[in-house]
Parts: structure tokens; C-alpha cells; sequence
């Protein structure tokens, strides 16, 4: 219990998490409002998403709304992630490998779906790849970390249901 009490805590490798969803949430709502709202606030959606348009095509509709929900839930979800990490809460570690294997599925994904419109571009241009590396680095370092470190399971220990075995029953 001693060693569990000495291990608890955000310090250690969890600063460099939370410096991660600092910076992933900072990135995707940049993104959101830098790329994103641009394309829809200046006109330039209907340009790329109207039959008859020079620029037209089919998947240009679907795949904007789609990246611009999909940014705004993992912004949400980053969001709710640091809440998680600074309440200690039980649920981190869980929610945290679900969203690095969501974003591990939806980078390459979304390559391959943009690649469908722009056909003489490489699927995975630099930046798509900076992107990827970036996730393949959260999934192959702080997933087992997650999943093995003595700290992350000393320290988000908070707001866990009791099981019903923790309740003595009174004999009779």
C-alpha cells in the first residue's frame, strides 16, 4: 500500500501525456478554425460541393463535414481526456487507448478517402505522414505504458464505482 501511495500522482512520464493532449487539442481546433470554418464561412464548400461547378465533385460534401465533425469530437474528446488525467479519474487510461486507436483508424482513413478526390497526389503526403508517426508513437509507447505502468494504475484510481464485493454483508 506504502509503494501504491508513493507511485500516486501526475508527475513522472504523465506530464509528458498531458503536454500530448495540450498539444492535440491546441493542433485540432487550430485546424478547425484555420482550415476548416474557412472552407464553409467563405463560400468556398459550395464551390467544391455543387453539381455543375468547376471544382465540383461528389465526395467533396461528405468528406468536409465528416473531417470537420471528426475534428470536433476528438477536440471534445481531448477536452474530457485532460479533465479525466487532472481528476485522476479511473477512466483515463481506458478513454485515453480508445482515442489513440481511433485516431490510429481515422488518419489513414481519411488519406485514403481524400485520395479518391485528388487521384495524382501520394496518399500520404508529409504532412498526413507527420500525423500518422505522431499517433503510431502514442500507440506503440503510451498504450503499453497505459497498460503496464504501476503510476497509471496507483493514480487514476478516483471516482470508481465500488463493486458490490467491497460492501460487507451483515450475517444474520
Amino acid at each position: 500500500m506504502q509503494e501504491s501511495e508513493a507511485l500516486r500522482g501526475l508527475r513522472g512520464w504523465l506530464v509528458l501525456i498531458v503536454i500530448g493532449l495540450v498539444i492535440s487539442i491546441s493542433r485540432t481546433a487550430y485546424s478547425l478554425l484555420a482550415v476548416h470554418y474557412p472552407l464553409f464561412a467563405d463560400g468556398t464548400f459550395t464551390l467544391l460541393s455543387t453539381p455543375g461547378m468547376e471544382l465540383y465533385n461528389p465526395l467533396w460534401a461528405p468528406i468536409l463535414v465528416a473531417e470537420a465533425l471528426i475534428n470536433v469530437l476528438f477536440v471534445a474528446t481531448y477536452a474530457y481526456l485532460i479533465y479525466l488525467f487532472i481528476t485522476e479519474h479511473y477512466l483515463f487510461p481506458k478513454v485515453y487507448i480508445a482515442t489513440v486507436l481511433a485516431s490510429a483508424v481515422y488518419i489513414p482513413l481519411d488519406a485514403w478517402v481524400c485520395s479518391l478526390v485528388f487521384v495524382d497526389e501520394p496518399i500520404f503526403d508529409a504532412n498526413t505522414t507527420k500525423e500518422l508517426a505522431r499517433t503510431l508513437i502514442a500507440l506503440f509507447i503510451w498504450v503499453p505504458y497505459m497498460l503496464v505502468s504501476r503510476r497509471v494504475k496507483a493514480t487514476f484510481v478516483m471516482h470508481k464505482p465500488q463493486s458490490p464485493d467491497a460492501h460487507t454483508a451483515v450475517g444474520s
